[in-house]
């Protein structure tokens, strides 16, 4: 059954043992994001401070911060399942595209069965401020000390673009500036960002935090825009999602949120955001960024407030990234069926290096799949790419680069390009937003593509063997 809130997460993942409640007093400045980054990094639970210094409300952290509890957010035993029913799906036709196989998936009854439901109220209207309200109420992190401020990580912001009318949610840090207005850190390549864009003056905005799991991750899900994220965690978690009107502005938030925050964004308005420990592991630097003005907070009797931290990897981030490398994989091998895995390495903060293994068929078939990838939605982040055969498994980098650097000629198997798009938060590039990129090809090649050589054969044990040793393993005791 789909959870209700994240209030019956929280109660599985206590029964499951996969939660500490912490009694002893903690600060929301520092404090948090230290005893977190040592969990995350030993494969802790996740953790429900209860006594927050200057704060009435617990902070709940780490949900996602194992494979264990990604699993269990999304309620499968392994996240290759949901990669399984997103493959189904298209079987139904074979799409021409990536994207035109992505458009495809609206069509079939399974996933618009589960677009959202809407109702007239819901728990997130328990307690309805519209005046006398505060950021300063809720146990809001500052993270690291170099960071400008407090920051809100885990927001579900919700926007409408007012050209086409559809609402979209995606998830933006948001720093407190006081009690009633915030930054909000959208990226120029992001929906948000568009529908600001398009907008005429204002955009009206709403912000839950603490939502069920699958709505959660939905929010972070690289869906092209056709897909509405609430109706991609209905299929996720099996069950629609209950969406409820806000008070002051024109947008539906989930009805069992903890805490939901309406207001607006004024077009002309900027004020300085950042600096931010990101999930580089590097500051973000300060920028000019649009202001978030809040009409209304609306929250449930006694709220959670739902946080994250992120900074050196692995952190709790590492597994929402993963989650999306395994579902969306199918969606990847609808357009080319050629590739056999992909890994983006937790180490390399994901977008930075994609490794991607194929089928090779033809000379040059390596360099296809790079151009192909650069040209996939949220993938022209990918700062390198290196392609192997099928032999290799991607998902052992010390396999990877055994087989990479005994593979690859520097002169003849690096493809780099100029002046790409790069991620926002690429603080390499010499400019913001456009920058390089790499590809290797790490094939191994014949005579078609100019090598004359003999390739060597790679050591490999005899089965018989390794049959035997088995058993002599076990009697060795090692």
């Amino acid at each position: 059954m789909a959870y209700k809130d994240l209030r019956e997460f929280i109660e599985l993942l206590e029964k499951k043992g996969h939660l500490k409640r912490i009694k002893t007093q903690v600060s929301a400045e520092l404090e948090i994001t230290e005893i977190l980054d040592r969990v995350v990094k030993k494969g802790g639970p996740a953790l429900l401070f209860e006594n927050v210094s200057g704060s009435k409300l617990p902070v709940f952290a780490n949900a996602f911060g194992t494979m264990e509890r990604m699993c269990l957010a999304l309620e499968v035993d392994n996240l290759d399942d949901i990669a399984d029913r997103i493959q189904k799906l298209l079987k139904f036709e074979a799409p021409s595209g990536l994207w035109e196989g992505i458009k495809k998936i609206p069509e079939v009854v399974e996933l618009t069965s589960f677009a959202p439901k809407y109702v007239k109220s819901g728990p997130c209207k328990e307690i309805i401020l519209k005046d006398n309200f505060s950021l300063d109420e809720f146990p809001i992190l500052k993270c690291w000390q170099g960071d400008g401020g407090r920051f809100i990580t885990l927001p579900l912001v919700f926007t409408k673009n007012p050209k086409t009318g559809k609402q979209n949610v995606g998830m933006y840090r948001m720093q407190v500036y006081d009690g009633k207005t915030t930054g909000m850190h959208w990226h120029i390549h992001k929906h948000g960002a568009r529908d600001y864009a398009d907008s005429a003056g204002k955009i009206e905005v709403a912000v839950a935090i603490g939502a069920d799991p699958a709505v959660v991750y939905s929010a972070t899900a690289p869906l092209p825009d056709n897909i509405d994220e609430m109706m991609f965690a209905g299929f996720l978690r099996k069950k629609n999602v209950e969406l409820v009107k806000c008070e002051t502005v024109d947008l539906y938030v989930p009805s069992h949120a903890e805490i939901v925050l309406e207001g607006y964004v004024d077009e002309k308005e900027r004020r300085t955001e950042g600096p931010f420990g990101d999930h580089t592991g590097y500051y973000s630097l300060a920028d000019e960024f649009p202001v978030f003005h809040i009409t209304c907070i609306t929250h449930r009797k006694n709220p959670i407030y739902h946080a994250t931290v992120v900074g050196i990897p692995p952190m709790e981030d590492a597994y929402l990234g993963k989650a999306t490398e395994r579902i969306f994989l199918p969606l990847m091998k609808a357009q080319l069926p050629e590739i056999v895995d992909v890994n983006l390495p937790v180490e390399a903060v994901f977008h930075n290096l994609c490794v991607v293994s194929i089928k090779k068929r033809y000379p040059g078939h390596a360099k296809k799949v790079m151009f192909a990838l650069w040209g996939m939605g949220q993938m022209m982040f990918a700062k390198t790419i290196i392609v192997l055969d099928d032999d290799v498994n991607v998902q052992d980098l010390r396999e990877v680069l055994w087989a990479t650097t005994t593979r690859y000629d520097p002169a003849t198997d690096v493809t780099i390009i100029d002046k790409a798009p790069t991620d926002t938060l690429d603080h390499a590039s010499p400019l913001p937003n456009l920058g390089s990129k790499m590809g290797i090809d790490a094939t191994r090649k014949g005579k078609d593509e100019g090598f004359n050589r003999d390739w060597p054969e790679a050591l490999k044990m005899d089965a018989g063997v390794k049959i035997r040793v088995d058993r002599i393993w076990k009697e060795m005791g090692l």
